[in-house]
């Protein structure tokens, strides 16, 4: 790995203690939380240059590229639904049908 991802990185344990507070090293959680955000880190940067790769070798268009992530999020919004049916995303906030949502919501800790 790259100094400067090394570097990227060690912005877990910020995130980890944002989320968590403060915890040891060797706590399971924040462990968990810190690998958890160190991949979405790695994983935001690698997508982040593969883009810009594809955009300058003009292999697609800004234009494309944002058309395609409307159609992305809108596949992982309707397997979100399914997933927890009664919950829907608005651009006011997350509403849900209680009755429909029941079963799964009634699951989530107090």
């Amino acid at each position: 790995m790259s100094e400067t991802l090394q570097k990227l990185c060690k912005w877990r344990v910020i995130f980890a203690g944002w989320q968590l507070g403060t915890r040891s090293r060797d706590d399971p959680e924040a462990q968990a939380v810190r690998d958890q955000r160190e991949l979405l880190l790695l994983l935001r940067v690698e997508v982040n240059a593969l883009t810009v790769l594809l955009l300058r070798r003009r292999m697609m268009t800004e234009a494309e590229f944002a058309a395609a992530i409307d159609i992305e999020a809108e596949h992982l919004m309707r397997a979100l639904e399914k997933k927890f049916p009664g919950a829907k995303a608005e651009l006011d906030g997350m509403h849900m049908d209680i009755a429909e949502a029941h079963p799964w919501w009634s699951k989530f800790p107090p």
